[in-house]
């Protein structure tokens, strides 16, 4: 843990989607790892959450500043000017985590949405994209090529399809691609491109795609013990916290009852 945040030390983090879930979680876990010098930007489209979370953090980690910024990742003009508006001691991003995503509906074709298509690409796909692209140059002119972290946070449903889930696999699937392709366009650098695919995990996610039914999400967790945000937030700190030359460069996690997208163990709940 030590060396983990010597290597941390004085790093600024830009987290996407940090007002909840694996975004609040890995908020936290990089302040807990160094609490003495750190930096964190946290995003999300809930500002009033953010100023909570960096009320939270200043209890126990003194020594880390946050700025918190209402951000949209699906608003193009939002992602264009984020740079520029940042104050200049965090505009040295160091660490760029690209966790905001979401699913709406288990619609299938022909019957899913324009809506619910256009905001999950415009999200999970186009806002990465954008993030990245905005972040990018700030790592590339670096010596030697550039140095800095892209983390995108990636999922099962990239691997692999499912029913009910045919455009949120598709958005996740390109982030696999794009994500691979940028490591292969960036090898010349000491940029490390990292993406880390949970399973099934209980956060704020499934609320979401049952347009908040809370009653439809919580029967996606019965008779099983998902993973939590914090154990995605774990993973995210440790590759960020390896030394340069190391990248935790493909990383798949599930709850030990899950096998595949739509292969779990369910306990009886009667």
């Amino acid at each position: 843990m030590r060396s983990m945040s010597q290597r941390l030390k004085g790093k600024t983090v830009l987290i996407t989607g940090a007002s909840s879930g694996i975004g609040k979680s890995t908020a936290l876990e990089f302040a807990r790892t160094s609490p003495n010098d750190l930096k964190l930007i946290l995003t999300a489209r809930r500002i009033d959450t953010l100023k909570e979370i960096a009320t939270e953090i200043g209890k126990y980690a003194e020594g880390v500043k946050v700025l918190a910024v209402k951000l949209d990742i699906s608003k193009p003009e939002e992602v264009n000017g984020f740079v520029g508006q940042l104050p200049e001691e965090f505009k040295e991003i160091d660490i760029l985590v690209n966790n905001a995503g979401l699913v709406k509906g288990v619609a299938q074709a022909p019957d899913i949405k324009p809506e619910d298509i256009d905001v999950m690409f415009a999200t999970n796909v186009t806002g990465l994209i954008n993030m990245t692209q905005a972040i990018l140059p700030i790592f590339k002119k670096r010596p030697d090529g550039g140095r800095g972290d892209v983390i995108n946070i990636g999922s099962i449903a990239g691997r692999e399809s499912y029913q009910g889930g045919s455009i949120y696999c598709a958005t996740k699937a390109a982030v696999r691609s794009f994500t691979d392709a940028l490591r292969r366009e960036l090898i010349s650098t000491r940029i490390r491109i990292i993406e880390i695919d949970p399973g099934q995990v209980e956060t704020e996610f499934s609320i979401v795609r049952f347009y908040g039914d809370k009653s439809k999400a919580n029967k996606v967790y019965e008779g099983v013990d998902p993973l939590t945000p914090d154990d995605i937030a774990e993973v995210v700190v440790f590759a960020a916290g390896r030394r340069e030359n190391v990248v935790i460069a493909d990383t798949l996690i599930f709850p030990n009852h899950q096998a595949a997208a739509t292969v779990m163990h369910r306990k009886s709940t009667s």
